[in-house]
């Protein structure tokens, strides 16, 4: 019998540099929602990609 365990189950950990930091959770409006993903889809990024660099645009100003 040999002592080898079972392998881990779920996705393999993310490389330290890839890793987000915190989530933020947010409630929206469905209309927002719809709007921030036509916005999202017109600048080909993911919806989360697109409020990321929005957010930090504005944040900046």
């Amino acid at each position: 019998m040999s002592n080898k365990k079972p392998p881990k189950r779920g996705r393999p950990s993310l490389p330290k540099g890839q890793v987000k930091a915190k989530i933020v959770p947010m409630r929206l409006h469905d209309a927002d929602v719809k709007l921030f993903e036509k916005a999202a889809k017109a600048t080909k990024q993911t919806l989360s990609e697109w409020m990321r660099s929005t957010l930090r645009e504005a944040a900046i100003r």
